[in-house]
């Protein structure tokens, strides 16, 4: 009876710590939606920082934010809708030109309807019509402000590396380049970083180097102005902190198409440019749609996503966040390593539990084996199938613990409507891993599976050497188990063949280096256990057997010599 109530006991505890393992919101590879909820809980969200915007009377750019709280149906975005129409009333011109009156009088639009028209403008198709372009070069000649000068007087170079020199009949575009990053610098729109950046590049041209540092810089802003009007523009790049990133953003806003909102609002809402660009180019595939989704939690929930670099998974911890599950979100939130080591230690303490409810299960030990039982033995084992649990629990409840890199790098391409062709530079993709993800989580678990199959031979070879037997009766024990020595054999010619039946069926991709690895994980382990563990034990065995058999033989009968 009391066997039982252990069994019970053990089943019970075990699950409890099986299912708190599982709830807990710290994963290997992802984080938890429900930490980005308790990170951005006190921090302003999408609506919020939308109608701070439209306070400042910066209409363009709340316009990007309220987009993406559209399509994440993000609560109470209508209500950041009517502040922008209400703003956009008063002030009509605001929405295309932003809130700076230089731009407002240097600018000019084909006729009224533009002027008023609800949707955005985009500033390098204003900047590019010819009366727009030399009044903003008009205004920028006289800038007191010495970068603007400087920047002025590369209009001279002739030795231009993505542009055509401004002199030639195709000057327009490197024309427009320079009117728009003078109207951010001189405008002082541009981060310490990011203005250092093009001085320094200007002065290079200037004094003879190439200037393909510069250009790169102004193709980049140009690029960012055929998406964006005056306002976004300048919202946009006032967090960004070098010419990297800088790049990095242009490729990204490129390639955005419908995503462009998505991307905008986590620049304005975490403040970091870069953090955002290093993201989407870590995870080029999935990253909008998380990136969109940690929208829904705030400034907090954004910057969170973006420290961890890690992909979001759904919380399932559902609903909002209560006094208990506020609590047991904290830990992960504040220290994961710690939180993450907690919850492979209640995987791990759960599989304890359950292998003692195995053996507590069992049956009594007969009569005729109870030599055979050296005590204390079985809790190794149980110690091993935990460590056994571990690995299958993480194998099955880890999201994206397989997921290949998504690294990428994308080709620079900028279409301008003077420009015939697009302008384009080398593209520095990233390279191919020697291995895939999947591959190398592969040789992983066929190696684990083989030391722990190590170990429990061991553990075996230790049971028997305790025995209270004879040395010829520990000899013919250790050729009972000989089967069970294999084991690793077996398991890796068993999984060698599944894994090329998943490669023929197509299931996983072909990798005969992790399909074969499982044999040669085998091979090793058994060879080290049978060479240097058995095959002594063995030997030692033999040699007490000797040694008692000559000891107990009678002593031979002394020959007698006939008288």
């Amino acid at each position: 009876m009391n066997r039982w109530i252990y069994f019970l006991l053990c089943v019970l505890f075990g699950l409890i710590l099986l299912m708190a393992g599982w709830l807990m919101p710290i994963h290997l590879r992802a984080v938890d939606a429900s930490v980005l909820q308790r990170a951005g809980q006190k921090s302003p969200g999408t609506v919020e920082r939308g109608l701070a915007l439209v306070r400042e009377t910066k209409t363009g750019a709340a316009e990007m934010l309220f987009k993406a709280a559209q399509q994440e149906q993000i609560r109470d975005h209508q209500k950041l809708r009517a502040a922008i129409d209400a703003s956009v009333k008063l002030h009509p011109e605001r929405q295309i030109l932003g809130t700076d009156p230089r731009i407002k009088a240097l600018l000019s639009f084909k006729d009224k309807k533009s002027r008023t028209q609800a949707e955005a403008v985009p500033f390098t198709d204003l900047v590019i019509q010819a009366e727009n372009r030399e009044a903003a070069l008009k205004a920028l000649r006289n800038s007191p402000n010495s970068a603007v000068q400087q920047l002025l007087q590369c209009r001279a170079l002739t030795n231009t590396v993505l542009f055509s020199a401004s002199q030639s009949s195709s000057g327009q575009a490197f024309d427009t380049a320079l009117s728009i990053g003078g109207l951010l610098l001189g405008g002082q729109h541009l981060s310490t970083g990011l203005t250092e950046a093009t001085s320094s590049s200007s002065s290079d041209a200037l004094s003879g180097e190439s200037s393909r540092a510069l250009e790169q810089i102004l193709l980049d802003l140009m690029s960012l102005g055929q998406r964006f009007n005056w306002g976004q523009l300048v919202a946009f790049c006032e967090p960004i902190d070098s010419a990297e990133t800088l790049r990095l953003q242009a490729i990204l806003v490129r390639n955005a198409d419908a995503q462009l909102p998505v991307l905008f609002s986590a620049v304005q809402l975490s403040g970091d440019s870069a953090g955002v660009a290093k993201y989407l180019m870590s995870f080029s595939q999935t990253g909008q749609k998380d990136l969109a989704s940690s929208l829904r939690f705030g400034a907090g929930g954004v910057r969170e996503l973006l420290e961890r670099k890690q992909r979001l998974h759904p919380s399932r911890v559902q609903g909002k966040l209560n006094a208990f599950s506020e609590g047991f979100v904290y830990l992960p939130w504040q220290a994961p390593r710690l939180a993450l080591g907690l919850k492979w230690f209640l995987y791990l303490a759960a599989g304890f539990l359950l292998a003692l409810a195995m053996h507590f299960a069992r049956p009594l030990t007969p009569k005729a084996e109870r030599p055979f039982h050296v005590r204390g033995f079985h809790v190794a084992r149980e110690i091993l199938f935990a460590f056994g649990f571990l690995l299958v629990v993480l194998l099955l409840s880890e999201p994206f613990l397989s997921q290949e890199s998504q690294n990428v790098e994308f080709p620079i391409r900028l279409q301008l409507p003077t420009v015939s062709s697009a302008v384009a530079t080398e593209n520095t993709g990233a390279q191919g891993s020697f291995m895939n993800q999947l591959s190398l989580l592969t040789l992983l678990l066929f190696f684990v599976l083989q030391g722990l199959i190590y170990i429990a031979c061991l553990v075996k070879l230790a049971e028997i050497r305790r025995q209270t037997f004879t040395p010829a009766m520990k000899i013919k024990l250790l050729e009972n188990e000989d089967n069970f020595f294999d084991a690793g054999l077996y398991l890796g010619f068993a999984g060698t063949i599944i894994s090329l039946i998943m490669v023929s069926t197509g299931i996983i991709k072909p990798s005969l280096m992790a399909a074969y690895s499982s044999t040669a994980f085998g091979v090793i382990f058994v060879s080290i256990f049978k060479i240097f563990h058995l095959r002594p034990l063995r030997r030692k065995l033999l040699l007490e057997a000797e040694s008692v058999k000559n000891v107990s033989a009678p002593a031979a009968t002394p020959f007698a010599t006939p008288l």
